[in-house]
């Protein structure tokens, strides 16, 4: 079966993680408008650019040159020092979003992961360029970034596409396509390509992608072992290499952060019925279900607060999930201005050894309404279908 892989990479993800977080905060500009840069010491003007907006690029500034060099370009640069554990945050919230579509999901660093979309696409009859593009738009609307995603049959040539014309693109690089879109590249943007091996292949008359993939074989041997065969098959555009998800999930949970402050249980609820049907639908997708549910809340001043509790009955189903959030909502909630909720389900179980308090009729046809929505919305869209809270 041919499959369908998706890789997405978010666009500047630390530059674009400090401007969501800063958004989120209250700050009127957006520093991924004007010259800026996340880099060690702005005051002391130490370290490296780490990530820079693409007003600062057309300065010529390019990541891992030193800060002092950048500010020579641009003496007007707006410098932001990192903050990791922003970055982590905003890189779970995205790998929990993702996982709401598939299991099948590599994380290959903290801003990028692979998708092995294939059942999706197959089940649903939805154009993989389709499914990309809602994607992104969740990631864009909900999360506050914006990411890029390549389309094709493997991760190789997934991965390529996804740097092709950025931000927020969605890109295909079928083998059909890699003609025109792969091979007019040049050879240091092939996977697998350091700046030692361009030297040597340029040297051999070798400038692009294209120019690889038809070389001798046995020629590339000659220079560079066993590797030349390697190098040759990535020209080529051929990978077979899984997409190799992680290990079984200890929990699943959903969280966001809210455009404006939450300063009523009403309004709190809407966003605690969202999230509790993202974590319902990963854990149908997943045949889990739920021996405890938990929920976090950041106030307005960043002082976090958790709390969790353990259900009599395992759940899976939406309106429980939702219910429980609420309860422990109301107990922790200090009657303060929020900005970010989340929820988590712990103490997971296959699903097949739920209670018999499961099989009420109404829990049972709750359940067959969940999956009928889940379908639906994987479809449609999020908002094709709104439940009321």
């Amino acid at each position: 079966m041919v499959r369908t892989i998706f890789h997405i990479d978010v666009n500047s993800a630390f530059l674009s993680w400090e401007a969501a977080h800063r958004m989120s905060s209250g700050e009127d500009i957006d520093i991924r408008d004007i010259p800026s840069a996340v880099a060690g010491d702005p005051n002391k003007r130490r370290g490296v650019i780490l990530a820079k907006s693409t007003s600062a690029k057309r300065y010529g500034i390019n990541t891992g040159e030193s800060l002092n060099a950048a500010l020579k370009k641009c003496p007007g640069l707006k410098v932001v020092s990192p903050t990791p554990g922003i970055y982590k945050r905003y890189s779970n919230a995205l790998m929990d979003l993702i996982y709401e579509y598939t299991d099948a999901v590599e994380q290959c660093s903290i801003d990028e992961a692979f998708m092995d979309v294939s059942g999706i696409v197959k089940k649903l009859g939805v154009p993989p360029v389709k499914l990309a593009d809602g994607i992104r738009r969740r990631v864009q609307n909900e999360l506050g970034f914006t990411v890029n995603i390549g389309i094709s049959c493997n991760k190789l040539l997934a991965k390529a596409a996804s740097e092709l014309e950025k931000p927020n693109r969605t890109h295909t690089m079928y083998p059909d396509e890699i003609e025109y879109k792969y091979w007019t590249l040049p050879v240091r943007e092939m996977n697998g390509v350091g700046s030692s091996a361009q030297k040597k292949l340029n040297r051999a008359a070798i400038k692009t992608i294209g120019d690889l993939a038809v070389a001798n074989e046995i020629y590339l041997k000659s220079i560079f072992k066993s590797y030349g065969a390697v190098l040759h098959q990535k020209a080529n555009g051929i990978d077979e290499s899984p997409v190799e998800p992680r290990g079984e999930a200890k929990s699943i949970g959903n969280s966001t952060t809210t455009p404006r402050d939450v300063e009523s249980i009403e309004e709190a609820c809407k966003y605690l019925l969202k999230l509790s049907e993202n974590v319902g639908r990963r854990l149908r997708q997943k045949k889990l279900v739920s021996h405890c549910i938990g929920i976090e809340i950041r106030y307005s001043d960043f002082r976090n607060v958790q709390m969790q509790s353990a259900l009599h009955s395992p759940v899976e189903g939406d309106l429980e999930i939702y219910q429980n959030a609420k309860s422990l909502f109301e107990k922790l909630w200090e009657k303060r201005p929020v900005r970010h909720i989340g929820i988590r389900a712990l103490q997971l179980e296959s699903g097949n050894e739920q209670q018999m308090s499961f099989l009420e009729e109404g829990n049972c046809g709750e359940g067959k309404l969940d999956s009928v929505i889940d379908n639906i919305r994987l479809r449609y869209g999020d908002d094709i279908i709104k439940r009321m809270v």
